[in-house]
């Protein structure tokens, strides 16, 4: 039989024959553990790798594995083998205990009797952990990137012993391996980080060209609306379109003028919403957003010009407007705020050619000669139609206020308005003059919301400059009477007006107070109806059954009441010098107080 040299060798020394199969494994299993953690790439994934590897390598008690914190501190991050809660939380400060030698100079330590050991600087707080955990022999070596020492790897027993060089070396060079598995993953997980952080910025780039071609589409869509024509409404129903919910464009006043809902949408609300988005964005000047009990968002832009306020947009949804949301709504409000300048240069360029026809009608002594039928025509006026001339005023409101809005009105009339003599004037196809004065009248009282005296007058053969005169008059003497607001012909002011100069108002009183202030002042005290008798006496031309029939009184009653008036006025109240005057003061008393 043949002896091998190593034959020969485990005969000749069984225990270096031994000690080279060991080394063998070990070297054979640090191999296979370095080509294991290489296909490793989560960090902690890694960590425990290493740390149950290495506890299998070595054959101690536990094994952990400390990192370097930013404060210098290391703390544990893996650990193998039975260790309690507490110790995984132990944090050693830098510069004690085996770990802060070892991180100090970069080469492994190692005691084997850690808490009776003087060798290394120790730590209250880190010796406190050591005793219950029951650490006694405790070695360390250092995980080395290049110079930097980036933690360390611990091997400890619970017996008291020394560790051997070629532990020291294993452990070591087991180190070494995991030193650049666990390098390579965190170069894996900043890789994974950057293109995290990369197609993150790549989504919010890709979300920020969809919004910019969004935002473009919605400006390219409103400012066509504009250069076609479009009005509020097309621009509210526009944004509906984008942004769903319901919009509403609010005047100047706080007044809709357009609304639009998208079709199964919320619904439009009935009156601005609590708190009132829209007050606020005028307050800011820019847009504000509320919820309101229902859970409605409601987000508003104003419209402005400059520091004028021409309105507002309001959009309400079921759901927080997104940014994107609300700069659209702001880009409409600004075209909105183009569209009504626009329109307002229109109305106004409108408003002075036909105040400029309104004037020379009224001021010609041939207005209805071929050039100024013709340019009358140009804008949809017959001049040979318009036979009623209105004058309107209102103290509550500006001469340019009241003059905007029966220019509105003779829009849809085919006719012509303006001021004219620092008065409110209109001309229109208006047929009856006191069906006119009403129907006038109770627009612009709607519209303006304050009282306005309105007086129609008939025009007879184109004479419109005297039906402005005649007019002008008894609005004036509306004024003299205190009629506030009224809706009148001027056929009813027009004799009075003619005995009365409305600029000389203390004679029209001087006159009330000679002949009818004694029958007022009776009726005053004593409850009666004096004036009204009378005023119906002189209605029916002194008939006094018709008189009583008129009354609804019996005329023994209507005999008692004139001998009142006997006792209050005279006798001679009924003859023609006192009559007529009495009777002028009774129609004018009428017309004042509306009776």
């Amino acid at each position: 039989m043949t002896t091998t040299d190593d034959d020969r060798y485990r005969t000749a020394s069984p225990d270096l024959a031994s000690y080279r199969i060991r080394r063998e494994r070990e070297l054979s299993s640090l191999y296979a553990t370095a080509r294991s953690l290489t296909a490793l790439g989560e960090i902690d994934v890694v960590l425990d790798s290493i740390v149950r590897q290495a506890h299998e390598l070595i054959g101690t008690d536990f094994t952990y594995l400390s990192l370097l914190d930013d404060d210098g501190e290391l703390v544990l991050q893996a650990s193998e083998g039975l260790i309690s809660s507490s110790f995984s939380a132990a944090r050693v400060p830098a510069g004690t205990g085996v770990g802060g030698r070892v991180i100090a100079t970069g080469a492994p330590a190692w005691v084997s009797n850690y808490l009776a050991t003087q060798d290394v600087p120790h730590h209250d707080a880190f010796d406190d952990l050591v005793l219950p955990e029951g650490m006694v022999a405790l070695l360390g070596v250092p995980l080395l990137v290049g110079e930097e020492v980036v933690g360390a790897l611990f091997a400890a027993d619970r017996t008291e012993r020394p560790f051997e060089h070629d532990e020291v070396a294993l452990l070591s060079a087991f180190a070494d391996h995991a030193a650049v598995a666990l390098n390579n993953a965190r170069l894996y997980a900043e890789s994974r980080s950057a293109l995290a952080e990369l197609q993150a910025a790549y989504r919010t780039i890709e979300q920020q060209v969809a919004v910019v071609e969004r935002a473009q589409s919605v400006h390219e869509s409103l400012t066509g609306v504009v250069l076609k024509g479009g009005g509020a409404a097309e621009v509210a129903q526009l944004l509906v379109d984008h942004l769903q919910g319901a919009v509403t464009v609010f005047d100047r006043t706080g007044a809709v003028i357009a609304q639009g809902r998208h079709e199964g949408g919320v619904k439009q609300p009935d009156r601005r919403p609590s708190p009132d988005a829209v007050e606020q964005a005028r307050r800011s000047g820019r847009w504000a957003t509320t919820t309101d009990s229902t859970g409605l968002w409601h987000s508003a832009a104003t419209i402005q010009a400059g520091d004028t306020h021409l309105g507002a947009l309001l959009l309400t949804r079921e759901h927080e407007p997104a940014p994107i949301d609300v700069r659209t709504l702001e880009r409409a409000a600004q075209i909105m705020g183009l569209l009504i300048l626009k329109e307002t240069a229109v109305a106004e360029a409108e408003e002075r050619v036909s105040g400029e026809l309104l004037t020379e009608l009224l001021v010609s002594t041939t207005p209805t000669n071929p050039t100024r039928r013709a340019r009358a025509q140009a804008r949809g006026v017959d001049i040979t139609a318009l036979d009623t001339l209105v004058v309107a005023e209102s103290t509550g409101r500006t001469l340019s206020e009241v003059s905007r809005r029966l220019h509105a009105l003779s829009t849809s009339h085919g006719g012509l308005a303006g001021e004219h003599l620092g008065r409110a004037t209109l001309l229109l196809a208006g047929g009856d003059a006191e069906t006119t004065a009403e129907t006038v009248h109770a627009r612009l009282r709607r519209e303006l919301g304050t009282p306005v005296r309105v007086v129609a007058e008939s025009v007879v053969d184109g004479a419109w400059g005297r039906a402005f005169d005649r007019a002008s008059r008894c609005c004036d003497l509306m004024a003299t009477l205190g009629v506030t607001d009224q809706g009148a012909t001027a056929e009813q002011y027009a004799m009075f007006a003619l005995l009365f100069d409305p600029d000389r108002a203390d004679d029209l009183d001087r006159f009330f107070a000679d002949s009818l202030a004694p029958l007022l002042a009776y009726d005053t005290r004593r409850s009666t109806q004096l004036v009204a008798t009378l005023t119906a006496y002189f209605q029916h031309g002194g008939n006094l059954t018709r008189t009583a029939a008129a009354l609804h009184v019996h005329l023994n009653t209507l005999l008692k009441r004139l001998e009142r008036v006997d006792s209050v006025l005279g006798d001679d109240w009924r003859t023609p010098d006192h009559g007529l005057p009495l009777q002028v003061a009774l129609r004018l008393h009428a017309l004042r107080t509306g009776a």
